[in-house]
């Protein structure tokens, strides 16, 4: 995207006046989108966005600047703008940039500019004769689907040249289903680091059916028991809580500005021996893989806790730096318009040993929290509070009758020194995450987890 010969005087003006660290981030990337509601396309969408960021670290401070282009004539003068902020003598730095081709970060078989746009009515259509038709309660369906490619390339003052390509594909269906006064709602979604092969291996009418059953199921919700109960919380998207709860916390930016319960734990108890917890941005085709990060260090397993221990934050190139750590791979960033930050890619808690079922059969009476609506934490303290939008009743071993209007109330790092067992079926869920302003890809993960005790908010004591 930049030839070679222009990286190197960027970088070279960049620095010209002091800095310790400058960077180039091009991006350019097709986006589309179809929304099928009400037995119709609704909504299609399709863009390009090509620009480009530049990044000027010096001791503490931080100077970005991007253009909406790849005009040599606006980067050069973005660099000297940039560069003159920095008012120290001129360093002369020879930048010696050594090109490393990673390519696609996954195999792409189908790619969405090769897929009709006939074809992809067809999928959104299926979709929504399957959900409308697995209950005559199903009184609304919309389906969206959308897909990227995009190519980036970055080089920096560390010798960094490097170029990739990612292609994604991301789809969600949503079901209203009605009963008397009651409605209750369904959702599923399904998204990976891929292209329109998914589709052979993944039915979208499967996914239609698993929102239609949901809204039906729950239509005949009792009012939750408000209280401390044992939690069961299921597979897949129940990795929301660590997420949110216990994984902003390991970003080293929050380390460093002493909002983390977790700092000056690293190698210390933080959680049960069953738990152990893992961010890797290296799976093949997962929503929230890559082959290099946004500033081109390469996808890594990153260890985060050992069997109840501590092991390492999340990192990108600053907070490593300030931390005298090594990078993991996180330094991520929503496009060339923002600077990169210590960010999850997929996060998740590793499989136990426990069989599913067997945990659910060890609760006496308790929650069985399957899937979660909306929620608010304070990354701070790990305090959180997350709806349960699929629930149900566990009575002498059993799952029994489904519940609505329930909330679990807790704090991250508490609950993770109540985990009393981990299953054997981990899984994981799609997402997109926000910070500082910045949506990115990400994914969840875990297997079915017996917490011992939760305050449990609910419409019935």
């Amino acid at each position: 995207m930049i030839e070679l010969k222009l990286a190197k005087k960027i970088l070279k003006i960049l620095l010209s006046t002091g800095g310790d660290f400058s960077e180039i981030f091009a991006q350019g990337r097709n986006l589309n989108s179809l929304r099928f509601e009400d037995g119709k396309i609704e909504n299609a969408s399709s863009g390009f966005e090509l620009g480009c960021g530049l990044r000027l670290i010096k001791n503490e401070s931080t100077f970005y600047a991007y253009v909406d282009s790849l005009s040599k004539e606006k980067l050069l003068n973005a660099a000297k703008v940039l560069s003159s902020a920095v008012c120290e003598s001129p360093a002369i730095k020879v930048i010696d940039l050594r090109k490393v081709k990673i390519g696609y970060s996954a195999e792409v078989k189908r790619f969405p500019s090769e897929v009709l746009q006939s074809e992809k009515s067809s999928i959104l259509s299926c979709a929504n004769l399957a959900a409308r038709n697995y209950d005559e309660k199903v009184i609304q369906v919309a389906v969206t689907l959308s897909d990227m490619e995009e190519e980036t390339f970055i080089a920096n003052s560390l010798q960094d040249y490097v170029s990739d390509r990612n292609v994604k594909v991301f789809m969600a269906v949503h079901v209203v289903a009605k009963k008397g006064g009651e409605i209750r709602t369904g959702y599923t979604s399904l998204a990976r680091t891929c292209g329109y092969e998914i589709f052979s291996d993944f039915k979208s009418e499967e996914l239609a059916l698993k929102a239609s059953k949901m809204a039906v199921v729950m239509l005949d919700a009792t009012g939750a028991p408000a209280g401390s109960f044992p939690v069961v919380i299921g597979p897949a998207f129940g990795g929301v809580i660590f997420h949110e709860a216990c994984g902003h916390g390991l970003e080293a930016d929050s380390i460093i500005k002493d909002a983390s319960v977790f700092k000056d734990k690293i190698d210390k108890k933080i959680a049960s021996d069953p738990v152990t917890a893992v961010d890797d941005s290296s799976m093949p085709n997962h929503w929230g893989s890559y082959a290099v990060d946004g500033e081109g260090h390469p996808s890594q397993k990153n260890i985060l806790i050992e069997d109840g221990i501590l092991k390492n934050y999340i990192f990108d190139y600053k907070s490593a730096k300030k931390m005298k750590m090594k990078q993991t791979g996180n330094g991520r960033r929503q496009s060339y318009r923002e600077i990169p930050l210590p960010r999850m890619s997929n996060t998740y808690i590793t499989c136990g040993k426990e069989d599913p079922q067997s945990i659910i059969s060890s609760v006496t009476s308790g929650i069985f929290a399957k899937e979660f609506s909306g929620g608010q934490v304070d990354p701070a303290t790990g305090d959180f509070v997350f709806g349960i939008s699929e629930g149900y009743l566990i009575k002498n071993g059993t799952l029994s009758e489904p519940i609505k209007g329930a909330t679990l109330i807790g704090n991250g790092p508490a609950i993770l020194k109540k985990i009393e067992a981990v299953g054997n079926n981990l899984d994981f869920a799609p997402g997109f995450c926000g910070k500082a302003g910045q949506s990115i890809s990400n994914e969840v993960g875990q297997p079915t987890i017996l917490v011992s005790e939760i305050t449990v908010g609910g419409t019935r004591v």
